[in-house]
């Protein structure tokens, strides 16, 4: 059974950063892409970021590209996603997902992700 368990969320000043944690089990790791959504109440869950199984190729919305920053641990079955410069429009759940296809046109979609994380709650005061 695939577990996804992310951490790392709270509450931080604009212009903060914070660094989130997915620990996966149940899979085997190295073989999923990976990824960080995000939602607010009210609106779709959008993507954030995603880093590829092989090669570790990385993927940015346009919203944080320069910002926050995805890798991956495969030796500790975890990735990460260092947010910097934060502000309030970055206040979300966010999400950790995993994927076993990697076809890139879809990669920024959460079709292609079959396991999600329970989401840890991410909240800038401005």
């Amino acid at each position: 059974q695939v577990q996804l368990v992310e951490s790392g969320g709270g509450l931080v000043q604009a212009g903060g950063s914070l660094r989130l944690s997915c620990a996966a089990s149940g899979l085997t790791f190295s073989r999923y892409t990976m990824g960080w959504f995000r939602q607010v109440p009210g609106k779709e869950r959008e993507f954030v970021a995603a880093i590829r199984r092989f090669g570790g190729n990385t993927f940015y919305a346009d919203s944080v590209k320069g910002r926050f920053t995805i890798s991956r641990d495969n030796t500790k079955n975890t990735i990460y996603l260092q947010m910097n410069n934060l502000n309030h429009e970055d206040t979300a759940v966010y999400f950790c997902a995993a994927s076993s296809s990697e076809i890139l046109t879809t990669i920024r979609t959460m079709s292609p992700y079959k396991n999600w994380g329970q989401g840890t709650q991410v909240t800038v005061s401005s």
